[in-house]
């Protein structure tokens, strides 16, 4: 498994996403990477594949499953990175919409993309999860409830994903990633210390290393990454 992987990436184009693409790329891997709006012209490499798709859709995320299967006849990995953040609001005043929009982006979205790949890798007899929670999710703060416990779900997801399968030796971890300097982080707090956030780099180099042979041991746990601010 550990040469020329077949790994698909979701939430590809994002800023940790792109980050996690290249990560893969670069060892040498093939890329099927997924977001709402993707082109292959996104990465400037021959082993990547863009598989547009709204992954809360549960019918996309089984297509994205399937198409990779037919054009590569495996999964060897899914490295879910799909995601999103709204917040600021204390929990009377969080709406419906809110509460829905982080559980379809943060915890549905994987659910789908879980009950699409696993039975693939089942049938395979190997494969590996990752999956991009959060600090948030053993770590709440105020006034973001639905952000932290959809990301809470997800580490529970991820767990109960590892119990149910590691009788194949498939592997699924969860990484904890506190803040990340990314671009849209920036711009959002541009008053902050970044020196202190996570790179996103960061976290991709680990992402390549739970989907390596290395890692095989590894299944169930939620590794933080919290840079300079833990």
């Amino acid at each position: 498994m550990e040469s020329h992987r077949i790994v698909i990436v979701t939430g590809a184009k994002g800023g940790l996403g792109s980050c996690v693409t290249e990560a893969f790329l670069a060892a040498g891997d093939t890329v099927i990477g997924s977001s709402k709006s993707i082109e292959e012209r996104d990465f400037a490499n021959a082993r990547f594949v863009a598989v547009p798709g709204d992954l809360t859709d549960d019918a996309a995320a089984r297509s994205l499953a399937d198409c990779t299967v037919q054009r590569f006849q495996r999964i060897d990995a899914l490295v879910h990175v799909m995601g999103g953040y709204s917040g600021g609001r204390p929990i009377p005043e969080t709406d419906d919409a809110l509460w829905d929009r982080m559980m379809n982006m943060n915890l549905r979205a994987a659910f789908n993309m879980f009950r699409a790949v696993i039975p693939r890798m089942r049938a395979a007899g190997s494969g590996r999860i990752v999956a991009i929670a959060s600090r948030a999710a053993l770590e709440p703060a105020g006034n973001n409830a639905a952000y932290s416990a959809s990301k809470a779900a997800l580490l529970s997801l991820a767990r109960t994903a590892a119990l149910e399968n590691k009788d194949l030796g498939i592997t699924v971890n969860s990484i904890l990633p506190g803040t990340m300097n990314t671009e849209a982080n920036r711009k959002a707090d541009p008053h902050a210390d970044h020196s202190r956030w996570v790179p996103p780099e960061d976290v991709a180099d680990l992402a390549v290393f739970l989907v390596s042979d290395a890692a095989a041991q590894i299944t169930g746990a939620a590794i933080p990454v919290y840079g300079r601010e833990a």
